[in-house]
């Protein structure tokens, strides 16, 4: 008998199902790459055009042209001979290896032969640039490269790991290898530098870990899965030293240096940070795995989900730290939001669903995707947000900022998008976003290729023909969205005083069938054939959502949801925005459709005492395109 447990217990262990405390752990789930997903969706289609035409031509003009970043690469490599020395900030190469990466994904979806040419130009200055042992950084090759690895907070590290996602995107859409060759002799000057037995360091800005498991899965080198697991436990013993550790408004809570990984529930310091920090953590605990890295991470994830995230999926409410402060502590005005951490929430809470295969963490994801993520870029794209806020007295996006991470952050998951709309395990398909598209994957030994409308934004509809290279059994998961399932948000941060019970009918071949309902997914398994054909409808009425009542900010203040989009109304559409007060008695409907764009999302208010003229509310992410005015998120209420 002894030797039976241990058996099966080696065989859970094997397979990532290891088990803990009577809790599951790690599940083989995963994603399907963007690579194998065609976009056919028209609001999708749309955002990504926009990125291919504007705004990757902008971070190329703001890059190369007028600021000092791939300068700065000339001047290490001795092809530009000049007194200035560095340009700009330390950090700076970061933001062009980020938008490589952008341009990397966007070729694979819209092939661009002068952007790739260009981008082709920037690769080969940055090979020039790098030092003969591997190191990459223009702010100490140009500065003094004795002073390198000095100061955790110079963001040398985090510099490395774009540079890695970079060079990985840019081979998996071109098939050229040399940027990531120069990222895997980068990565090796990493292991020379680092590790058990080496000095202690803490990532400053974290983000390298992520890209370690990314090279790790590329190379199967397990010295670079090895090398982020180090790094992730090195925070939280006291190692942290530098300006941040020193600033007594910022400190080892700024940087996530508090408490060790494992003993760490409650969501601290800079937001961005934060999220890749957590992403990282969910990457190497998937693959080690670590059983104490997800009961932590599923602590802080209900901390920020349930007392610190914006309706937008936002987070971070204060400049101060551009992160975290007290539960509830949500302004809206005042509201900081960065547009990077709500990217950064898009990437751990995909981390979070296949640790688990629990729709909560897409539920999260969707919200920051349409809402949080997508308001810092203009609908012409070439302008952006870098704090979101909820209200506003008039606010216009800038074509760059000193700090530049999120144009080209924004970019490059937008162009991405196709990363998060299915993932499988091995009998087990998993349709999370409602995006029009086309994929491909194996599903054991069957190729399965589905193919989705693009109804799900204007109707709630969802049809998709299921194409198995040969009749085979598995199970179809389709996620049963979080405002469709239950009037209140995980946590009931949120709750819509709206919400009517929703019994989602399944069809198969236009027939009804039996289905199951877990972890908020609606399984059916059968043997599917070719052409199968799947419809399911959510509903699509307006929502108004109240928050919990700890927000003072919002107390008899009501917001308007509809499907995954949160509204807004603006001043250029009602003069006196004060003059409303929404009740559950306003009527809500849609704007008559006239155009392709956010104004044919756009809703309209009714007083039912009809002594106001109707309001019109349009999707959040769509403020501030029409001119300088105020906006509102959170509407007064009749108390």
């Amino acid at each position: 008998m002894k030797l039976i447990q241990q058996a099966l217990s080696l065989l859970l262990l094997t397979s990532g199902l290891a088990h803990a405390q009577e809790r599951s752990l790690p599940q083989l789930i995963k994603s399907v790459n963007f690579s194998n997903v065609q976009i056919a969706d028209t609001f999708w289609n749309r955002q990504q055009e926009k990125v291919a035409r504007e705004t990757l031509w902008a971070c190329v003009s703001y890059t190369e042209e007028r600021t000092g970043r791939i300068r700065n690469f000339e001047r290490v490599s001795g092809r530009l001979k000049d007194s200035k020395g560095h340009e700009g900030i330390y950090y700076d190469d970061s933001d062009v290896y980020k938008a490589i990466e952008a341009i990397a994904y966007s070729l694979k979806n819209r092939p661009d032969e002068q952007l790739e040419n260009k981008t082709d130009e920037w690769i080969d200055k940055i090979g020039s640039a790098q030092e003969k042992d591997g190191y990459l950084n223009t702010y100490y090759s140009l500065k003094g490269l004795e002073n390198r690895w000095t100061d955790m907070e110079k963001h040398e590290d985090y510099c490395i790991g774009h540079l890695i996602e970079a060079g990985i995107a840019y081979y998996h859409a071109t098939g050229k290898r040399k940027l990531m060759d120069i990222a895997i002799k980068a990565a090796d000057h990493l292991l020379s530098e680092f590790g058990p037995g080496r000095k202690h360091w803490v990532v400053g800005h974290q983000g390298l870990e992520l890209a370690l498991v990314k090279l790790y899965k590329e190379t199967e080198k397990k010295a670079y899965l090895s090398l982020a697991d180090w790094f992730l436990k090195e925070r939280g013993h006291g190692h942290g030293k530098g300006a941040i550790w020193d600033n007594p408004h910022m400190g080892k809570a700024y940087a996530q240096d508090e408490l060790p990984l494992e003993g760490t529930s409650k969501i601290t310091g800079h937001a961005v940070r934060a999220m890749y920090y957590y992403s990282g953590a969910a990457d190497v605990a998937a693959l080690l795995p670590r059983p104490a890295y997800v009961q932590a991470m599923e602590n802080v994830w209900e901390d920020v989900v349930h007392r610190n995230m914006y309706v937008t999926g936002a987070i971070g409410s204060s400049n101060r730290n551009e992160g975290f402060t007290t539960p509830y502590d949500l302004p809206n005005e005042q509201a900081y939001g960065e547009t990077c951490a709500s990217v950064g929430m898009v990437f751990w809470n995909s981390r979070m669903f296949e640790l688990s295969g629990k729709s909560k963490y897409y539920d999260v994801l969707e919200r920051s995707l349409y809402n949080g993520c997508l308001s810092g870029i203009s609908q012409e794209g070439r302008h952006f947000f870098y704090p979101n806020p909820l209200a506003s007295q008039g606010a216009t996006r800038k074509e760059w900022f000193g700090t530049a991470c999120c144009p080209s952050n924004i970019a490059r998951l937008i162009a991405s998008v196709g990363n998060y709309i299915y993932a499988h395990t091995k009998d087990r398909l998993y349709v999370n976003l409602y995006i029009g598209s086309k994929a491909s994957l194996e599903l054991g030994e069957n190729t399965v290729q589905i193919h989705q409308s693009d109804q799900y934004l204007e109707s709630g509809k969802v049809h998709l023909n299921i194409h198995p290279s040969r009749p085979a059994s598995f199970q179809l998961a389709l996620r049963l969205p979080g405002w469709a399932a239950g009037a209140k948000t995980s946590g009931s941060l949120y709750e819509n005083i709206r919400f009517q019970t929703f019994s989602p009918v399944l069809k198969v071949n236009h027939q009804p069938v039996p289905y199951e309902l877990q972890d908020g997914y609606i399984l059916v398994k059968r043997i599917w054939k070719e052409n199968d054909q799947v419809e399911l409808t959510f509903p699509m009425e307006a929502q108004l959502l109240r928050s919990h009542p700890s927000v003072a900010a919002n107390e008899n203040r009501l917001a308007i949801q509809k499907g995954p989009f949160v509204y807004c109304i603006e001043e250029i559409d009602q003069p006196e925005l004060s003059r409303w007060l929404l009740s559950e008695k306003t009527i809500i409907v849609s704007e008559k459709k006239t155009t392709n764009g956010p104004e044919s999302y756009a809703l309209l208010l009714k007083d039912p005492s009809k002594q106001l003229p109707d309001l019109k509310a349009i999707p959040y992410y769509a403020w501030a395109n029409r001119g300088k005015g105020k906006m509102e998120v959170w509407l007064q209420s009749v108390p």
